[in-house]
């Protein structure tokens, strides 16, 4: 049993670094930066702290420049999976009976160090790996994990605070956080470092182990988290570093009788399959595995004709934009009235031509490249039908070219029709689709929860206050994280816990006790001191 005779430290937003010319975190980046682009790494499968290379492997390359190899890494086979599997089970019998106070010390100091003399390294390799500018790696590799660590540890020792509010004389009653039987498997998603860590952290903090399935696209920042972990002191064997193809290793891990939940951000297709195949599979488990995911997203801005115009174009702006529109939370869809279309229309044109787009290390650009060949394939075909169709204009950007690196421009797709399929289906790319609506408030608020299956992220804008709660009211269930008068993206661990329902997932919130309480199975304990000696109760004694 775990007890709280410790105290622990309130956790705190990391502050976001600014990078300004000539100062020494920007320099020190940059140097980070040549040094990891002179190197050519090779990234081994890491189970039990042991480095297995297989010669099946694949090749980590620059998004922005993808003839530039990074690194290349080991794919996992069927043996390797089932040998992480088995060392997971095996250090599970340690692990999941480690002190609280241990296991907090641990993941504090993962904190510590990503706050000191990690920071250039995950920054960087996040930067060249990911295609991120400074300032999405900054708030992602660097800040959002420090608050994820720091924060979830401190929701931990809150939760085992909680405990039964009333023990009669002569007993004492508890509840045990345990950990799950077997072990999570924790897939993880290309465009969120933060997430990557996360999604095996999260269980692991609570005593679980966890296979560590990074997305193709970020095994290079995966590869230097672990060594993160391994010198934060986390025991060899409770997050094994699985890369490889999802679809032969989650077939094998999906059915084995050990698994006890998967911790997933990805595909609304993925999750599915993966959840179908649990399902399917229900009888074989020793435990009803935990199933927690975020997928996708379709999110919205929808204005008011009181919205702040300013405001609402800057948001428009950088929540569609922003890291070329890879974040689940990204703006896709925007309801605009015809007057305040008519006020913003020449600026917000403006702005985006203004954004400049190329390589990282060239802090002057606000966009740098989409992930890999399938996605701007993907991107692109949306430009393309949108070209094409008779319901739609496309006023900025609509270019693109993968010669060097993977780049798509800007684009805005106006549209006359609110049903048009860049205005329901998920792109995951730098395009942002308007429809200009003539209906009423409440008919378009309607619209908007109606058009899409997802419930991610979604902002309204205006002044008017009788419209926003009518707003918030009538799209209650379209978004998990919902916003006035600010852009969609952007959650804050602490602030903001992050996720959605519907086709977005199960909404279990990251950053918030709420996901840690999906990691432990709670045993309540009762402890009688004078056990009774007499099974006949005092309603049976005779007259």
């Amino acid at each position: 049993m775990n007890t709280l005779d410790f105290t622990i430290k309130e956790a705190v937003n990391e502050p976001i670094k600014d990078y300004l010319p000539g100062s020494a975190e920007k320099a020190s980046l940059k140097d980070k930066l040549e040094e990891l682009k002179s190197q050519t790494f090779d990234i081994p499968i890491i189970i039990n702290g042991q480095e297995i290379r297989t010669g099946n492997t694949g090749n980590c390359v620059m998004p922005h420049d993808h003839q530039h190899i990074l690194a290349t890494y080991h794919k996992a086979g069927e043996k390797e999976i089932e040998m992480a599997i088995n060392s997971a089970l095996s250090t599970w019998k340690d692990w999941s009976f480690t002190p609280l106070k241990d296991r907090i010390a641990i993941f504090h100091k993962m904190a510590d160090l990503l706050q000191g003399p990690y920071r250039d390294l995950i920054n960087g390799s996040t930067m060249l790996g990911q295609s991120k500018n400074v300032f999405q790696a900054e708030i992602d590799a660097a800040c959002e994990l420090i608050d994820f660590l720091n924060f979830n540890c401190e929701y931990l020792y809150n939760i085992h605070k909680q405990q039964p509010k009333y023990s009669p004389e002569g007993m004492q009653n508890s509840t045990e956080y345990r950990a799950l039987e077997g072990f999570v498997f924790a897939v993880t998603p290309f465009n969120f470092t933060s997430i990557a860590a996360n999604l095996s952290c999260a269980p692991a903090l609570l005593g679980n182990v966890a296979l560590f399935k990074p997305a193709s696209s970020c095994v290079y920042s995966g590869y230097f988290l672990m060594q993160l972990f391994k010198e934060a002191g986390l025991p060899d064997g409770v997050i094994n570093f699985v890369p490889g193809s999802g679809s032969q290793i989650g077939k094998q891990v999906l059915k084995h009788p050990d698994l006890a939940g998967i911790h997933f951000t990805g595909s609304t297709g993925v999750f599915q399959t993966m959840w179908n195949t649990v399902g399917s599979n229900i009888k074989n488990y020793k435990s009803y595995p935990r199933i927690v995911g975020e997928t996708g997203g379709k999110d919205f801005i929808l204005a008011h004709t009181s919205s702040n115009r300013d405001g609402l174009r800057t948001a428009m702006v950088r929540g569609a934009f922003e890291y070329q529109g890879q974040k689940c939370s990204a703006a896709s869809r925007c309801y605009l009235p015809e007057n305040v279309w008519n006020d913003i229309k020449d600026d917000y044109i403006s702005d985006v031509k203004s954004i400049k787009m190329g390589d990282v290390q060239d802090f002057t650009n606000f966009m740098n490249a989409v992930i890999d060949e399938t996605s701007f394939d993907n991107i692109v075909s949306y430009i393309e039908h949108a070209k094409q169709a008779d319901d739609a204009t496309i006023i900025t950007g609509g270019g693109y070219d993968k010669s060097k690196g993977y780049f798509i421009e800007p684009t805005t797709i106006l549209t006359t029709n609110p049903h048009f399929k860049s205005m329901e289906e998920e792109i995951f790319g730098p395009v942002l689709t308007i429809y200009i609506y003539n209906q009423s408030w409440e008919d378009v608020c309607k619209l908007v929860d109606s058009t899409s299956p997802y419930a991610l992220t979604g902002a309204i804008f205006g002044d008017n206050k009788n419209a926003i709660n009518t707003g918030r009211k009538l799209l209650m269930h379209s978004a998990g994280n919902f916003y006035i008068n600010d852009k969609p993206t952007g959650a804050v661990v602490g602030q903001q816990p992050f996720g959605g329902s519907r086709a977005s997932g199960t909404n279990d919130k990251a950053g918030a006790p709420a996901n840690l309480l999906r990691w432990t199975s709670q045993r309540t304990v009762k402890e009688t001191f004078t056990p009774p000696t007499n099974y006949k109760y005092p309603f049976m004694e005779e007259k």
